[in-house]
């Protein structure tokens, strides 16, 4: 959009690892056997030498308790930020990025702000108006992989010069489907909803872990993702095909296979928005959202996903700004020492790091960023996402350590957490070249195919015959000629008007974007809409990527079957019309 300061870049430059059990004293203790621990092992964050202060261990939870000694409270509060910043380069920015910086931190360059801060990461984030998650992305910062390579590997060297050169945690938003960060030039894989339809578990471990061979190649080591969130009944417009469905049983299985699949490719993953955010059908960007379950319900319903996602060895959990009655009546979940320790820490056996979701979203605002940081702490969050005023939010900790409201043991633990990830060591960065492979295209196509689901007209054979022209609802432009070429390679023929239309619709649309005489209507997202559509043949993709528009064509074709099922109820309508 002409709007958008293109300006803002930020990532980070190689995956992470294990994490750190909580426990009463200054550091937490270290993870028991059996504890959540990810099987395979992240690229490593660490120095090729510890800091002169600091004596070389092997052991990262070691290592990041001796760290801790050396830090002051400054450095302490640095650790647990994580904001983002202007500036396609870690050094040089525009004017425009400059006067973002300064806004937000009273610095020109994203290198600068992690000197300032002393921080402990930075997230990268990209706005697209086809995103639930617009409104708390002000700008884009990404461009292109090697741009994001040179951008990660220029702010790790802004880190190694602070004293104690420890590494940053970079990450970002890449879900796949409609949240997706990184969009050009990179394997784009089918949404969480997408593999939910396929049911193969398998193949989304193997999908997600090219996706994080391709986050470690530029240099990202944390994903805010899986979402372990679980559709409820009335669904939800904000999370949608975010979702793997709204069956938690299945939901668990994909969230357990996505984490072992971007965990093995040495990219820590992240399940959210803890409880979830998938019984609501409210937004968190905007407002508190209500959950109206009983605890019973919540432990019934949403929390499988979490459970599976922590016993697969995921590293990070998101908080969720909702108020869930049954857990913690009218508190947000970040803010709610009930829910992200009690709950999360004692009732699931979570002992990675904890971050919050964003808090420049509504429902952090309701106070000053350095109250908010403090109570969040306090709740049990180690990491505080997008902090709205950076230099706030840095003097709200210190000011708490002086007035005893947070206790120093309290930041310490949290701290002690995070470098425990970052030292964590693993397999070398990828090389670019990784990007697009013939064998990361395959994976993503085999679980694109497996997705494709066909509720209403033929199961074998083609769905129509004769000339189509393919339709879409308005923005869909780069879909519609992925399917059309995609059509013409399996043999149909398309032309530009006068065909059996077949139609496209996606994300966002309503029924007046539906197209009337249309022999084929295909939803790239959701399939709810499915419901008032009149086409002879109603198909689900879930996804709008390439793979999947090529898996479509090969199913109007009739030179594939629809394997799929919809993971969530459409009215009027089966899971599937193939058995």
């Amino acid at each position: 959009m002409a709007g958008v300061n293109r300006a803002l870049r930020v990532a980070l430059a190689v995956p992470l690892g294990l994490v750190l059990a909580a426990c009463s004293s200054d550091a937490p203790s270290l993870p028991q056997a059996g504890a959540n621990v990810a099987s395979a092992p992240a690229p490593s964050l660490v120095p090729s030498s510890a800091p002169a202060s600091v004596p070389a261990v092997a052991d990262p939870a070691v290592r990041a308790r001796e760290t801790v000694k050396t830090l002051s409270d400054v450095q302490l509060a640095g650790q647990v930020l994580m904001p983002y910043a202007y500036g396609d380069k870690a050094d040089r920015v525009d004017a425009a990025g400059a006067a973002g910086n300064q806004r937000l931190a009273g610095v020109d360059t994203p290198a600068e702000m992690v000197a300032k801060f002393h921080l402990g990461g930075l997230i990268l984030v990209g706005f697209v108006p086809d995103d639930p998650t617009a409104a708390t992305n002000p700008a884009t910062n990404v461009d292109s992989p090697q741009q994001v390579r040179a951008l990660t590997d220029g702010l790790q060297a802004a880190a190694r010069k602070l004293p104690g050169g420890v590494p940053l945690l970079i990450g970002t938003d890449q879900e796949f489907g409609v949240v997706t960060r990184i969009r050009t030039r990179a394997t784009q894989l089918p949404s969480a909803m997408a593999f939910g339809a396929a049911g193969r578990p398998d193949l989304t471990e193997a999908a997600w872990r090219v996706g994080g061979t391709e986050l470690a190649a530029m240099g990202v080591n944390l994903d805010f993702a899986p979402i372990a969130d679980t559709l409820g009944p009335a669904g939800s417009s904000v999370i949608g095909s975010r979702s793997y469905g709204a069956d938690p049983v299945a939901n668990a299985a994909q969230v357990g296979a996505a984490v072992r699949g971007m965990q093995g490719a040495g990219v820590s993953a992240t399940l959210k928005h803890f409880p979830g955010h998938g019984h609501t059908t409210g937004d968190s960007h905007d407002d508190l959202p209500i959950v109206r379950q009983s605890s019973a319900a919540w432990e019934k319903q949403d929390r499988p996903p979490f459970d599976a996602g922590i016993a697969a060895g995921a590293h990070v959990v998101m908080s969720g700004h909702l108020d869930v009655e049954g857990l913690d009546k009218g508190v947000a979940a970040t803010f709610s020492r009930k829910i992200m320790t009690d709950v999360l820490r004692g009732r699931l056996g979570f002992t990675g790091v904890v971050i919050t979701d964003a808090m420049n979203m509504a429902p952090a605002l309701k106070w000053p960023p350095g109250k908010a940081a403090v109570l969040a702490l306090n709740a049990g969050n180690d990491i505080l996402l997008m902090p709205p005023d950076i230099a706030a939010a840095r003097d709200g900790i210190l000011a708490g350590l002086r007035d005893g409201s947070l206790k120093r043991q309290r930041l310490v633990e949290a701290v002690t957490r995070v470098l425990t990830l970052k030292f964590r060591s693993g397999p070398p960065q990828p090389a670019l070249s990784v990007l697009e492979s013939p064998a990361h295209l395959e994976a993503v196509a085999r679980a694109s195919a497996a997705a494709v689901t066909v509720l209403k007209g033929r199961c074998s054979g083609p769905l129509v015959s004769g000339p189509v022209t393919v339709t879409t609802s308005g923005g869909r432009e780069a879909a519609r000629i992925a399917l059309v070429e995609a059509l013409r390679q399996a043999g149909v023929p398309v032309q530009a008007a006068g065909g059996k239309v077949v139609h496209l619709v996606g994300y966002g649309d309503r029924t007046t974007d539906l197209a009337a005489g249309a022999a084929v209507t295909v939803v790239m997202d959701t399939p709810y809409l499915l419901a008032a559509a009149r086409s002879p043949a109603l198909v689900a993709t879930y996804s709008s990527g390439p793979a999947s528009m090529t898996a479509l064509a090969a199913v109007i074709a009739g030179k594939a079957k629809a394997p799929g099922r919809s993971p969530v109820a459409v009215t009027g309508l089966p899971r599937s019309a193939c058995p």
